[in-house]
Order: structure tokens, then C-alpha cells, then sequence
């Protein structure tokens, strides 16, 4: 594919697809860490004196009635940063939008309205596709989080663009996977976390034939518990996952990998602020007990083990961070991670969360802004809309 710096976008009409889908409260940007993230490109179209069109997706509206999910706000807080105009436009399609942009002159920044008004954006819908393509001369993919999806801004709207290419963040997304997972210095360690075997296996599976060390926390070891045979009280796990957790633990033995499991954890008899937690040995949780997060045994176990790591890759919690009493177990990890002298590397929007939650965001080298196409990433599988910028160049 081709990337910004490789296209002449001078004095040119540039569409950039980005993700600004940013947590709200009250009407107004509460986090704006993803519409940092999409600057460099903005500021790299500036400087070439192109019109900027901004184009993004926010919130789940039903219509466009929902007001609610309007770009506006996030106009607003982009202007606040950059220190210049963000316009808002009345919609993302038509003669007024088209106008608009027509009568812009280079340097003007112009913000769509929410994609997602249009229920053709999810449905990759060819017509709203070419809509958006005929809006600018050149089609910018910067939006890494939603290239696990086949939306019209990110996948179909690449056959209707004159030129296509994708933007910095998405470049440096792409390539510090590649260089921690594919071309890693090592050893590699890989800490998985989160409450689901089964939407962490293809990802499991595929890292077991590139990774030195597996690290597994979260709900999802109490399914690695069962397995083994362990008596986990009513800790919550997926009775059908059993078997693969089986195969992942016989995977792990054959490809020489180390696999390292919790040996102790918080238990409490409800999951809530109210409860009173206690450590336990995982073997033999009591019944109406559940483990709700790695214990202080594990802690300093797998801070020992992950010592010896030249890059870390982690996706997933190691316990219900959001609760204050269930939180120490994925902060302790946080803080490992970060204070370590290894590459680290941070996918998913609950890790992203927990390590800024923590403190320690400064000290992670790399937390991507994607969590369902990081994971897909994990997976080994193509990401639809890559593909379809690559597809142009085929």
C-alpha cells in the first residue's frame, strides 16, 4: 500500500478517515487520547496546504436524530488542540456538504457529520461509499481501530477514490505489531488477560507458534483451572472451553513454550465494592467464593518471570480492575510492564484503560488504539480494511 508521505496531497481536497469514536459525558469529550493520536496526519495535511475533511464514527445513534452523537463536540475539543477552526459540517453527504467543501480553501479543516447516522456505513454499502470518495482527490486511512471491520469509510470506499493511502497512525500501528510480534527481539512474552477463553483463542493459538512465554490472567485462567481439575468455588469460566484449554496447555508443552497460570487469587463472595475479599489458593477455592483477580503470590511470580523479556505484548486485564479491591492484581502487572526493560507493547481498550487507570501509561512504549483489530492482529488474520487499500496497488 501507499502511505500519506507517498502521495501528493499539495492544494489537494484530502479525505481522512479517522477514529475519533471518543468517550462522552454530558455532551462533551471526556478522553481525548484517540483524537490525539490522529494529529500527525492532520498536521502533515496542513502543512501541504490541502483542505482537510475529517470523517468518523461515534457512539451507536439509531438514527440522526440522536443528537447526542453528534461530531460537534469532538470539533470543538480538535479545534482546542490543533489552536485553529474545526467546522462542523450539517452531514457527511450531500449538496451542502459537497459545497461546503467546494468553497473551502486550503488549510480549512471540515468535519463530518457521525458516520454512523447512516446505517449504510456498517452495511459497507457500495453507493454511500462512492458519496464519500466523491467528496475529496485523495482517500486517507488513518483509522486503525475499525480496520477489523467492512464499513463503507474504511473498506468499499477504496474502489470509488481517485488515490488511496494510509495515514501515520495507522502506518506506526501496523508496524510496531509487526516488529513486537513477527520480528521481535526476545524472548517474547505474551500476557493475556480478559474473562473469555473463547474470544481470546485464535489469538492464543496463533502467538503460541511465535512467543517464548505465555502469561494468562483474568476470569479466562479459571477455565485453565478447570481443566487442570481444580476445585475454582463459583468462579466464572466457560465449561465448554475446557477441551481447548486442554489443547492450548499441550500446544504450549510442544511448541516449548512457557506457559505460566495464577497460583493464588482474590476471592470474594460477590463482585461488587461491598465485598470482602480474601486470598486463596486456586486449587481449592471454597464454594460460593469466585476468584476476581490474581493474588499477591502471582504478583511476584510473574513479575520474576517476566524479568527476563526483551518485548512484552499484553491484551487483557488480570482481574475486574474497575472495582478498587479486584484492581491490584492488573496495576501490579501494569507496573511491572512499565518499569521493565523490555519493548513493551499494550492492545485493547480495558488494558489501554487500566494502565492509564494505574499511572503508568507514560512508561509503555506503545499502546495501540485498537482493541478488536489488535486482536484480530493476534489472531494472524487480515484486517479488511488494509486489505483494502492494499488491493489497489494488486
Amino acid at each position: 500500500m501507499k502511505f500519506i508521505e507517498d502521495v501528493d496531497i499539495k492544494g489537494k481536497k484530502v479525505f481522512i478517515r479517522v477514529d475519533f469514536n471518543v468517550p462522552m459525558k454530558n455532551c462533551e469529550v471526556s478522553d481525548d487520547t484517540r483524537i490525539k493520536a490522529g494529529i500527525e496526519t492532520i498536521e502533515y495535511a496542513l502543512e501541504n496546504n490541502a483542505v482537510v475533511v475529517l470523517a468518523s464514527h461515534l457512539g451507536r445513534p439509531k438514527s440522526q436524530e440522536d443528537k447526542q452523537f453528534s461530531m460537534k463536540p469532538v470539533a470543538e475539543r480538535l479545534s482546542l488542540l490543533l489552536k485553529k477552526e474545526v467546522k462542523t459540517a450539517p452531514d457527511c453527504i450531500g449538496s451542502d456538504v459537497e459545497n461546503m467543501i467546494d468553497s473551502a480553501s486550503p488549510g480549512d479543516i471540515i468535519m463530518l457529520e457521525n458516520l454512523r447516522f447512516y446505517k449504510d456505513e456498517k452495511e459497507d454499502n457500495p453507493e454511500f461509499a462512492e458519496k464519500l470518495a466523491g467528496l475529496c482527490d485523495v482517500y486517507v486511512n488513518n483509522a486503525f481501530a475499525v480496520c477489523h471491520r467492512k464499513n463503507a469509510s474504511v473498506s468499499k470506499i477504496t474502489e470509488y477514490s481517485k488515490e488511496v493511502c494510509a495515514g501515520h497512525l495507522l502506518k506506526n500501528e501496523l508496524e510496531t505489531y509487526n516488529n513486537a510480534v513477527n520480528n521481535p527481539k526476545r524472548p517474547l512474552a505474551a500476557v493475556i488477560g480478559g474473562a473469555k477463553v473463547s474470544s481470546k483463542l485464535n489469538a492464543l493459538k496463533n502467538i503460541m507458534n511465535k512467543v517464548d512465554s505465555v502469561f494468562i490472567g483474568g476470569a479466562m485462567a479459571n477455565t485453565f483451572f478447570a481443566a487442570k481439575g481444580y476445585s475454582i468455588g463459583d468462579s466464572l469460566y466457560e465449561k465448554e472451553m475446557i477441551n481447548a484449554a486442554k489443547d492450548l496447555i499441550k500446544m504450549s508443552e510442544e511448541n516449548n513454550v512457557k506457559l505460566f497460570l495464577p497460583v493464588d487469587g482474590i476471592i470474594a463472595e460477590k463482585c461488587d465494592e461491598k465485598a470482602k475479599p480474601h486470598v486463596s489458593g486456586v486449587e481449592n477455592v471454597p464454594q460460593g467464593f469466585q476468584i476476581l483477580d490474581i493474588g499477591p503470590e502471582t504478583e511476584k511470580y510473574f513479575k520474576k518471570e517476566l524479568e527476563n523479556a526483551a518485548t512484552i505484548v499484553w491484551n487483557g486485564p488480570m482481574g475486574v480492575f474497575e472495582l478498587d479491591k479486584f484492581a491490584h492484581g492488573t496495576f501490579s502487572m501494569a507496573e511491572n510492564i512499565a518499569f521493565s526493560d523490555a519493548y513493551t507493547v499494550i492492545g485493547g481498550g480495558d488494558t489501554d484503560a487500566a494502565v492509564h487507570k494505574a499511572g503508568f501509561a507514560e512508561k509503555i512504549d506503545y499502546i495501540s488504539t485498537g482493541g478488536g483489530a489488535f486482536l484480530t492482529l493476534m489472531e494472524g488474520k487480515p484486517l479488511p480494511a488494509v486489505q483494502a487499500l492494499e488491493s489497489v496497488y494488486l
